[in-house]
């Protein structure tokens, strides 16, 4: 499946039934970027990414930080922003509960952003908005 195909058959606000295969297509392709940096889609990778930056569900930042993490390629193409699809200080607090080494550096990761200036006046609806625009 490519980008294209998974817009049509998901659109950018999938279904909560649709969310699995979503993860299955994300999880794939993070294994394949992984293994081999190009290997795996990272135009895809990006829009799983903004799919379920749109449903919100916060148990996805992990996700969407192994996708993000995949490699070089995959970095640059996903925004730091999509881990927070319920909010930053949502996010940064799932996080900071979560202890794990992983979910810290994703953590760690957030707060340089947010010191940055990545996420000044980020809100999470004009973040989607964006990416409309982006995926027409």
């Amino acid at each position: 499946m490519n980008d294209d195909e998974s817009i049509r058959r998901y659109g950018l606000h999938p279904a909560g039934a649709d969310l699995g295969g979503i993860r299955e297509l994300l999880k794939d392709h993070t294994e394949r970027e992984r293994r081999s940096q190009g290997e795996g889609d990272t135009v895809l990778m990006k829009l799983c990414c903004v799919q379920l930056f749109n449903a919100g569900d916060i148990e996805d930042v992990l996700l969407i930080w192994d996708a993000k993490t995949a490699s070089m390629d995959a970095a640059c193409s996903i925004d730091v922003q999509l881990l927070c699809g319920r909010g930053l200080t949502e996010t940064k607090t799932y996080l900071s509960a979560l202890g794990t080494a992983e979910a810290e550096a994703a953590l760690q990761r957030l707060l340089e952003c947010e010191e940055a200036g990545d996420f000044e006046d980020f809100d999470v609806e004009e973040y989607s908005a964006w990416y409309a625009d982006y995926f027409e």
